[in-house]
Formats: structure tokens, sequence, C-alpha cells
């Protein structure tokens, strides 16, 4: 199903007691591609707002996913890109942020890209900025994460035009990092470890309360300008929300001894078990000595709804796992510059190092072809799973992405998805697709599925690009090669058989 298609068949705002007001102009939404941005954008669209959404880079894809939007390319650390994007713009979504970026980075790079919006929000005459940032304590010593949330609201709302700032703690939501990292731990970990600093306190929001306070901030006028806390209808420590999640799988828990508190080192044992990279990990976790709740509840006499409790939450992000109706996911976004990335077609020469593997069928060429995009994730990689694991296991061990990102949908693909430690640069259905390497490599590298028809048959190959980056990449190159024809050989026999 089209995924255009069937976002449209998902909103959550249609039970919001505030009411759409599209005449009021056009919409931006930055960080459209990422986890919250992507679904707030087909809610926006379907309240029939003019929206306009701001990424990076240009692709087809974007058009594709939401055909009624305008999309315009910027970034916030260029200030002269935003004027544009701001042209006739009314309110701005500021939902973007550089976590991903590592701890060493995003804190400035948050900074600023929030300068460089909230000047040329108001050089280009804009009414209004949305923000969301994080809950946190001011008279307590935040983490680097929550402290650069905070900061950058504080930045947005030194200008001339009025900025609403929602604060939200931890999202729980089908694809949410949060999520992906309970719920994994809860299912995997064969005895879980609960460490004394997970006693804080927080006041988790299920991802479609969050959509339904920004399009209700939108509609309400009376938010301008202000700041509200946000969150769902329960207040639980950490530990609390572990036990009840391996409650709720039938699983045990067990405290960890107090004097033993290393961040790190539960990051890296989270990784183990979580699809989540341990840097990710670890920015979250400094944020579990920071208690995270709701400080006022003035925004729910502006926008009243129920917010979900914290199983109401999980269940239902669950359920659309189950369903395989994940929209967006944090893997969207992750790693950040990846949509910088240079793509095969825009090399100025072919790759030093190419391989092809071919296999002849008779089976109808559309099977085979969708056959081959159910690679990864749950499914695996059909044949010598252990090899592309062990792959996986060594790149999150050099600080890469690993194999555990798993994909957003186990029976559909769009460009940019991501397959382990594979993002699709470009998919032709029945015809193509091209998956670009992210994992840690002297080089750049791309795997290609490609169909040929002819009359009576038709042709799978997989085609194997690698660009080497010095004598490693040489190395590196030669040294894989064997595996290559052992793993692509069986991967197309699979494929077959499936198809």
């Amino acid at each position: 199903m089209p995924e255009a298609i069937k976002d449209s068949q998902y909103h959550f705002c249609r039970d919001l007691p505030t009411k759409p007001q599209p005449e009021m102009g056009r919409i931006l939404v930055t960080g459209a591609t990422g986890y919250i941005g992507g679904r707030l954008v087909p809610e926006l669209l379907e309240r029939g707002y003019q929206v306009r959404i701001m990424v990076r880079v240009p692709s087809s894809v974007h058009k594709e996913r939401w055909p009624d939007a305008e999309i315009v390319v910027a970034d916030v650390l260029d200030i002269g890109g935003v004027k544009k994007a701001f042209e006739g713009i009314h309110t701005a979504y500021y939902l973007v942020h550089s976590l991903l970026l590592g701890k060493k980075h995003f804190e400035s790079a948050d900074v600023e890209g929030a300068i460089n919006f909230r000047m040329a929000a108001e050089e280009m005459g804009v009414q209004r900025i949305i923000y969301l940032g994080g809950l946190g304590d001011l008279r307590s010593a935040l983490s680097p994460h929550l402290r650069s949330r905070i900061e950058v609201g504080r930045e947005l709302g030194k200008g001339k035009v009025p900025t609403t700032i929602l604060r939200a703690a931890i999202i729980l939501g089908s694809g949410s990092a949060s999520y992906e990292i309970l719920t994994n731990i809860a299912k995997k970990m064969p005895i879980i470890l609960i460490p004394y600093w997970t006693k804080a306190q927080c006041q988790p929001i299920a991802i479609r309360d969050v959509i339904k306070y920004l399009v209700g901030t939108l509609e309400c006028p009376e938010t301008t300008g202000k700041s509200f806390d946000i969150g769902g209808t329960d207040v639980l420590s950490y530990e609390k929300m572990i036990r009840i999640l391996a409650d709720m799988l039938g699983k045990k828990t067990v405290s960890f001894p107090r004097f033993f508190s290393g961040l790190r080192f539960f990051a890296i044992l989270a990784n183990l078990f979580t699809p989540v990279p341990w840097p990710i990990i670890l920015a979250l976790l400094e944020g579990l000595r920071n208690n995270v709740v709701c400080q006022d509840n003035a925004i729910m006499k502006l926008i009243p709804f129920e917010t979900l409790t914290f199983k109401e939450s999980i269940v239902r992000a669950m359920s659309l796992e189950d369903q395989d109706n994940v929209h967006t996911r944090w893997s969207d976004a992750y790693p950040p510059a990846h949509s910088l990335a240079i793509k095969l077609k825009e090399l100025d020469f072919s790759p030093k190092f190419i391989k092809t593997y071919s296999r002849i069928t008779n089976k109808d060429a559309a099977s085979v072809f969708n056959a081959a995009c159910m690679i990864g994730g749950k499914e695996g990689w059909f044949q010598n799973n252990w090899m592309w694991r062990l792959r996986g296991r060594v790149d999150s061990m050099l600080g890469g992405v690993g194999i555990a990102r798993g994909r957003r949908s186990s029976s559909g693909l769009r460009v940019n998805d991501v397959i382990d430690f594979w993002r699709v640069e470009d998919l032709k259905p029945a015809r193509k697709l091209l998956l670009r390497a992210e994992m840690k490599l002297p080089g750049k590298a791309w795997l290609e599925f490609n169909i040929d028809r002819s009359e009576h048959c038709n042709k799978l190959s997989i085609t194997a690009y690698f660009m080497p980056r010095g004598i490693f990449g040489d190395i590196y190159w030669y040294m894989f090669l064997p595996f290559h024809g052992i793993i692509f050989k069986d991967l197309l026999k699979q494929i077959v058989i499936k198809g």
C-alpha cells in the first residue's frame, strides 16, 4: 500500500477539541523526516493546512510520501536558506534536534540552529514559532541533553516572534527510541538489571498525545508566546516502568547493587539487547538522574483531552508493531548526516571495486523482487545470518550503527528506510533496490539488487560496489571478497525460493 495512502488512514487529532484554522496561512515544519515531524505533517494536511516541509537534501521520496505538501531545501545552520524557507509562512514548527551528532557536538549545533531560526523568522515576518523541548527542573543539574533542549527554547524565545514551548519527558510510541530501549530490555535481557539511579521520577507521554498538543497549540491562540509542560497520565520511576513492562511480558527483574552505577556500562549493555546505538542510549540515560515531571497542567485547560496511561501507550505501540504499521522511527534520522552522504549516481567515476552475482529464474519478476525487499530486520538475510550478525556486532563495538536497527516495516520499503546497517538509496518496484552502507568502513559501499526481464526468464543480480579509502580500503575489499561469494550466492538462491 502506498505510504501516502496508508498514513491517511490513521490520524490522532480527529477528536481534538480545537478547530482547524487553515485560513491562517502556510505552516512550516522542520524535522519532517524525523520521528515526530513525520507524524505531525499528515495530521496538519488532514486538517486542511497548507504545509511546507523543510529538508536538508532534496529527494523525490518526500513528494511521494506527502504529495499535498510543499518541499523546500534548507538547513537551520544556513540562515540564508532558512530565510527562503520562511517566505509566506505564518507559523513554523521547530522540531530539529542534533542529539544524534554525539555528546561533543549537539549542544553547540542546537544553539546555532535556534539562533538562525529566530533571526530568520523575525526578518521574514513569521507570526509564531512552536517548539517541542524537554522537561527538566531548571534548579537542578541537568544532563547535557535536557540542558540543550531548554537552551534552544530560550534562544527561540529571545526574539520578537512569539514562541510557544512544549516540554515533554520521554515519548512512547511505535518506533520511538525510548520505547524500543525499554521494551527490548524487558523482552530480551535474561535478567533485567535495575540500578539505583532509575528511582528518578518521570512523566512519559504517548506520541499521539504529543501530536495532539502540537496541533492543538497551533489552533489555540491562548497558547501563543507561552511555555507548557506536557505529559501523560502516570508519573513513574524508570524502575517502575521496567517492572511494569517485565510483568506484562512475564519476565523477572533484579535490583542492581547501589555502588555500581556506570552509565556508559549500562548504555553498552543495553545496546546488546536493543536496536538503539549506545551513544544515543548514553545521552538519554544521563537524563535519568533528573526528575522529569510536569510542574503545571495549564495546557490541559486550554486543550482538554484525556491522555493515555503508560500501559495504554505501550499496548498501542505494540499493537501497531504487530500490524506492521509503524509510520516513522527513530532510525529515520540516524546517523544524522545520512541525507548528506554521497549517492552512487553522484560519483564522478565508477567505484574501484565492482562484483556481480546472478541467478536465472522462471518465477515472476515482481514476486522475486518483493522477496528481495524482505531482507533484514526480524526475518534476517535468509541464509548465513550469523555472518551478518557478527559483522553488525563488530560495527556496533566500533561505534557504528550495528545490525540491530532492523527495519521500520517488515512488509514494505520506501527510499531512506533503514535495513540493518544499510539504507535504501533508490527503489524502483520490480526492477531495482539500491542500498547504501552505513556501517564503519574504510570507504563507501553499496549493494544493488536488479531484475532483468526477458521473454522466457528473469535474471536476479546482486552487485557490490566499493570505493576504498586508502590502502586499508583495498585490504578490506580483498579480505572480505571470498565471503561475498558465499553470502551473495546463497542469498540469491533463497530470494528465488521465497519469490
